[in-house]
């Protein structure tokens, strides 16, 4: 199998080490951050905890008696099974003269915050983790990146076929086995069918009301749900930003399946041809590009801009103060269109970039551009 050094993570994970004496890796099953912190278990020299190995969890039974004799860094894999590990963290760090280190990881996302946010606070800091991105494989795999998505096992198989059925296998492991570990007890069938459901509104507004009648159940309950494949990284619910304009601005979130090989995945789609011949492709593209911004700018300040007249715009990012419009179009020629106009002008926006897959990248207008999807990364990491 390829080794893919994937360096902007592990020098994030470094930064984050340095400046706190706890850090917390955070990601979906399978994203490989158990490899990536046993990269960084090389160099430390620390001392490894794997709460789904028995043998670990026999020599944590008494957790405070087996960390606090431990002088260095000491990692801690799927945390949120011992959430009452934390506190014990947090007196092993205030303990005068202990400068160890503790790194803990984990794929449950609302539990890990809330635990490490009460009992950790300003004494951790966080690292998000996906799949592969664009910026850690070869300019000539993105189209395979987009078709498999970002989960390794998935990316680096054989063929094709082979990665189809991991990410099958994947889908019912995690309703299986990771949900109910998690304490949730939905129905597994029941969470893939709104999950199914969630992937054919993949790039759509969220309707509450409508999900709940198609389940058969209440608001509420599809809020529920909507909200625990978030917090195990498997939705992206995208906020929208709201402008001082005199408009009628869109108040719900989007969703996405994050991984776009889960998407497929979920949507039956087993080849690129499949893909490019659904009804999807469009959501697709949009979903995958959006998520490669996330996962390669680690930012958090990302959303999306509609209004009830027309206009719109894929993706808002702000920094150093200024504004940063994103346009997602699956299109061999991207053309400037009425509503980027608009929306470069109500939003007076810097730059409005139309990233799509065609190999160059060239300027459309003084403040619209096309962006290759191979020359994305590029931008990114020297503007973002």
């Amino acid at each position: 199998m390829v080794n893919i050094k994937r360096k902007y993570a592990l020098n994030a994970l470094e930064k984050a080490f340095a400046r706190s004496p706890a850090t917390a890796l955070l990601g979906p099953r399978q994203c490989g951050k158990t490899t990536l912190a046993r990269k960084l278990n090389v160099s430390l020299k620390g001392k490894f905890f794997d709460l789904e190995n028995p043998r670990d969890l026999v020599r944590l039974e008494n957790p405070m008696l087996a960390l606090e004799r431990e002088k260095g860094c000491v990692i801690i894999d799927e945390i949120q099974k011992k959430p009452g590990l934390f506190e014990i963290i947090r007196v092993l760090i205030d303990k005068p003269g202990r400068h160890g280190k503790f790194l803990l990881l984990g794929s449950a996302a609302p539990l890990l915050m809330k635990n490490a946010s009460e009992s950790l606070a300003g004494r951790i800091s966080f690292v998000d983790l996906s799949g592969f991105n664009l910026s850690e494989i070869s300019s000539s795999g993105s189209e395979k990146l987009w078709e498999r998505g970002g989960f390794p096992r998935s990316y680096l198989a054989k063929t094709a076929e082979e990665s189809f059925g991991w990410r099958n296998d994947f889908i019912r492991t995690f309703l299986e086995r990771d949900i109910p570990q998690l304490g949730i007890t939905i129905p597994a069938e029941t969470l893939r069918r709104f999950w199914t459901m969630t992937a054919h509104y993949h790039g759509q507004l969220w309707n509450s009301a409508e999900f709940a009648r198609s389940i058969g159940s209440a608001e509420a309950t599809a809020r529920n749900y909507l909200d625990i494949l978030s917090g195990a990284y498997m939705v992206r619910q995208l906020h929208p930003w709201h402008e001082n304009l005199k408009k009628r601005q869109v108040k719900a979130p989007k969703i996405y399946i994050r991984d776009s090989g889960i998407l497929h995945a979920l949507l039956s789609l087993d080849t690129m041809d499949s893909i490019l011949n659904h009804p999807k492709l469009g959501a697709s593209w949009e979903g995958f590009v959006t998520e490669q911004i996330f996962s390669i700018t680690n930012s958090r300040d990302i959303y999306f801009w509609a209004t009830y007249s027309g206009a719109e715009l894929d993706l808002l990012i702000f920094k150093h103060g200024r504004k940063y419009g994103f346009e997602v179009k699956y299109s061999d020629t991207p053309k400037i269109s009425k509503s980027m106009r608009i929306t470069v002008s109500d939003l007076q926006l810097e730059q409005l970039y139309i990233v799509y897959p065609g190999p160059d990248t060239y300027r459309l207008d003084g403040k619209i551009m096309a962006v290759g999807i191979n020359d994305l990364c590029r931008l990114l990491h020297s503007k973002f």
